[in-house]
């Protein structure tokens, strides 16, 4: 390939990305809505807090399935196929959620929202991984995160801005609509831009590979790369994929000898629960309501949101520009150090506070300070770690045959915990307060720690047809140290 066909070549694998990344901004915008949306759901379905926690959380019921079924149905129909389809959900879940005049009417269109969420957030960096070339996998994998900090960011400004405008996001707004409403309205504009913009985009070539279409997959790996290393592509795919007899299902996870769960699958398990018990979506979810509880106002806290999403998008450039230097373990350990001083810092100033006679969290001026500094960081260590990382981890780490179940099992696990984590965040604000439920999440960061540091390994600059060769000599490496 000659050079203005090999920059006509990066170019083409960078809209690509981009658009595959817009699945991320959906998933980000959806999620970051509904931060400002939480006192229109109280006062518009008369709900306590237990029943807004629902209404908040119900999303994630819908992400769990759907990242589970997305990593199957992706083997079956394909990657852009499953992303279409999340596209689509994601129109009618912003529709909907909007028009709701119930909760229950409402968590029903959360869920079809979170099944197009849960299918993007595993689809979205395969496809990308699967398309791109080794030395930049991780860069470009990473602009999956990018992709989601900026559509929480849009959420927010768009939420702070709507909210603005009405004064107040139960106030109304246009044609008779509460504010609340119109802002899960705004996501119908990127969600339309991403279906056309799958349109045009080709499908994996690992896919086509999987499913014996060869030709086709030569076809979509000579326009990403050129004929030659097409050819050479073709014969590494066909080798990874060689002992394996049967298309892809469940059960390759499990090992064919000793019929345990392969290794792999509990390390990408534990990337993705991990990255939940942190506590980032309380962050995310409960923003606004977090700051009025030690004493911003509802504006002031929306701005703050804005902040905080401006710091992650500067945390996660800088992720993306050493994933392909340094590596993905030593960003993984360093954001968990990072995040267990903040959480711990958090934690230590929310003891200090007092209740007013509300049972809100009153803060001294200085450690109101703190408290935002220390939330920003936090927020800083997580983008620029984990956030990205463990995402460019599970669309890498597993090799071709099993790339759509273990993303099926990850991610299931990742949104099961997320809901968990969401769900119990108000109750835990109401029984043992802050403090208590900080304290929760810093000692899920130090245990992240040893996670990284004695499992997980190391993936930059592998191919992705290599990785079974990189867990056969981790294991051999374990086999030889017990012996």
């Amino acid at each position: 390939m000659n050079k203005s066909e090999s920059s006509r070549s990066s170019l083409y694998i960078a809209l690509i990305t981009v658009i595959a990344a817009l699945g991320g901004l959906l998933f980000g915008f959806d999620s970051g809505v509904i931060n400002g949306t939480v006192q229109g759901l109280q006062t518009a379905f008369g709900s306590d807090g237990a029943g807004t926690g629902f209404n908040v959380a119900s999303i994630l019921l819908g992400c769990a399935v759907g990242a589970f079924f997305a990593g199957r149905l992706a083997d079956r129909l394909g990657r852009k196929t499953v992303l279409i389809l999340a596209a689509i959900l994601f129109i009618i879940s912003a529709w909907g959620s909007g028009i709701s005049g119930a909760s229950l009417e409402f968590v029903i269109y959360r869920v079809l929202g979170g099944l197009a969420v849960g299918a993007a957030s595993v689809m979205a960096p395969a496809y990308i991984s699967e398309i791109a070339p080794a030395d930049l996998r991780g860069r470009l994998s990473s602009i999956q995160q990018v992709a989601i900090i900026t559509g929480l960011f849009v959420a927010f400004i768009s939420n702070y801005f709507i909210a603005d405008f009405a004064g107040s996001s139960v106030a109304e707004l246009w044609l008779g609509f509460e504010a609340w409403r119109w802002m899960f309205w705004a996501e119908l504009i990127p969600a339309s831009l991403f279906l056309i913009g799958l349109v045009f985009i080709p499908e994996s070539p690992r896919y086509y590979m999987v499913s014996n279409q060869q030709e086709e997959a030569l076809e979509v790996l000579t326009r990403l790369y050129g004929i030659e290393t097409a050819r050479r592509k073709i014969e590494e795919i066909k080798e990874s994929l060689a002992k394996y007899t049967n298309k892809p299902r469940l059960s390759d996870l499990l090992d064919s000898a000793t019929k345990k769960i392969k290794p792999i699958v509990w390390v990408g398990l534990g990337l993705a629960v991990f990255q939940q018990l942190v506590g980032i979506n309380v962050v995310f979810y409960y923003g606004a309501v977090l700051w009025q509880a030690v004493g911003f106002s509802e504006s002031d806290s929306l701005l703050i949101n804005i902040i905080s999403g401006g710091v992650s998008i500067g945390a996660v450039m800088l992720a993306i520009a050493l994933i392909d230097k340094i590596g993905r373990k030593p960003l993984l350990w360093g954001g968990s150090i990072g995040m267990a001083i903040s959480l711990i810092i958090l934690t230590y100033v929310f003891y200090t506070g007092t209740l007013d006679p509300e049972g809100n969290l009153i803060l001294s001026d200085t450690m109101g300070v703190v408290a935002l500094i220390s939330a920003n960081a936090y927020v800083a260590f997580f983008n620029g770690s984990w956030g990205p990382v463990m995402w460019v981890m599970l669309g890498e780490m597993f090799p071709n045959q099993i790339r759509g179940s273990g993303l099926a099992v990850s991610g299931l696990g990742q949104w099961l915990s997320n809901f968990a984590i969401t769900i119990t965040f108000p109750i835990l604000l109401v029984s043992i307060g802050l403090a208590g439920a900080y304290g929760i999440y810093a000692a899920f960061a130090l245990i992240s720690i040893v996670f990284v540091v004695k499992l997980v390994p190391e993936t930059k600059g592998k191919e992705l047809e290599d990785m079974d060769q990189l867990w056969l000599d981790i294991d051999k490496a374990k086999a030889e140290k017990v012996e």
